[in-house]
């Protein structure tokens, strides 16, 4: 038997009020904030843009109405999909926990228009509003761009592309042995097929299967990809000295 629930108008423009007054709460102030906000209106599986302060649309060059003209292609237009993929589980699952102190706060790259470079932010989000259920209605976003003239952005985007690397690769690297993983260590480290036969107590000949093996396994052609694979995956310490000058 299928319920269908009816909402009166009188409910409706009661919803309605108390939205536009949490906006109209926000927006008093957030002009006067160093980051974008937005305000998203959750329903289901789906959201759409009801609010965002003068330095966002600025730098999207376009107006709030406009931007709620596109409704859900908004996050196509602007947004990064790898970066979605990334970020767009945990939402999900804050949303399921609806913990009301409850923030998560992640990287992404915005476009200001579809050839536009892209940008990075450093993201929060919540819940700001929650309807007479208790089930989150609006949602906040606080995006601070990531100034390009900082010397701390370059290794923030190094860091991040890697995470990307990771995210793509991983299943590639998953079919290395221990013993190819170890090889590949060495490979990173510098060593000559002759210096990692002698380590590893195997002949030359073998050294060259296995780097062919890996490489093939990995879909790469060089050493300098699989030193790529090496930094990312943690198998030499340069990425942990990178990480320690941050």
């Amino acid at each position: 038997m299928t319920t269908i629930v009816v909402y009166s108008s009188t409910f409706m423009t009661t919803i309605e009020s108390r939205i536009a007054d949490k906006i109209a709460s926000i927006s008093a102030i957030a002009d006067e904030l160093p980051s974008v906000v937005i305000i998203h209106r959750f329903f289901g599986d789906t959201s759409s843009i009801e609010y965002m302060s003068k330095m966002g649309l600025a730098m999207l060059n376009i107006s709030l109405e406009e931007l709620k003209a596109l409704g859900g292609n908004y996050f196509e237009h602007y947004m990064n999909q790898q970066d979605a993929a990334d970020y767009t589980p945990k939402l999900f699952a804050m949303l399921e926990r609806n913990d009301q102190n409850e923030v998560i706060t992640f990287f992404q790259q915005v476009r200001s228009s579809l050839v536009a470079d892209w940008e990075w932010h450093l993201s929060s989000i919540k819940v700001l509003m929650r309807d007479d259920s208790g089930k989150p209605l609006l949602l906040i976003v606080c995006a601070v761009p990531i100034n390009p003239l900082q010397h701390i952005t370059n290794k923030i985007s190094r860091l991040l592309e890697e995470n990307i690397f990771i995210r793509k690769q991983s299943n590639n690297y998953a079919t290395l042995t221990p013993r190819e993983r170890e090889l590949m260590r060495l490979i990173a480290m510098g060593k000559s097929n002759k210096e990692i036969s002698s380590e590893m107590f195997i002949s030359v000949n073998t050294t060259e299967t296995h780097r062919k093996n890996i490489k093939a396994k990995l879909k790469v052609s060089s050493t300098f990809e699989l030193n790529q694979f090496a930094s990312a995956f943690d198998m030499i310490e340069a990425k942990q000295m990178f990480k320690d000058e941050l």
